[in-house]
């Protein structure tokens, strides 16, 4: 399964591939990223349909926010889940995101077990 990260923090990347080691060795995984909204929505539509078939997005991101990169996704994508994640966890945010159709809301730092089991129950 292919999953998009998106997260204007470029070491955001090395955290995930290091949690994510082993499914990625085993091939249960894919990992791409994006460092802006707008490279997200240009990595969607390089195929038709997507091969991300899951996307974990900041919020709080310089330009397109999560927020406004979720609105566009399931307009255009909307076989793709989506979760959203947020240094705050204020109401405000999580209910924006759940309300605007995302899959779960996580807050900074990541827990990883329950990612890990997010993903899982995607697989099943």
């Amino acid at each position: 399964m292919k999953i998009l990260v998106v997260d204007d923090e470029k070491d955001v990347e090395i955290l995930f591939r290091q949690k994510f080691r082993k499914e990625i060795k085993t091939q249960n995984l894919e990992l791409v990223f994006a460092f802006s909204g707008q490279e997200a929505l240009e990595l969607l539509e390089k195929s038709n349909p997507p091969e991300v078939m899951y996307i974990f997005s900041d919020i709080n991101m310089p330009g397109m926010t999560g927020l406004e990169l979720l609105d566009k996704v399931k307009e255009r994508f909307p076989q793709i889940k989506i979760s959203m994640i947020s240094a705050y966890g204020d109401t405000e945010n999580y209910n924006k995101a759940i309300n605007s159709g995302a899959k779960e809301f996580f807050t900074k730092p990541i827990d990883f077990n329950s990612l890990k089991e997010e993903i899982s129950s995607l697989l099943n």
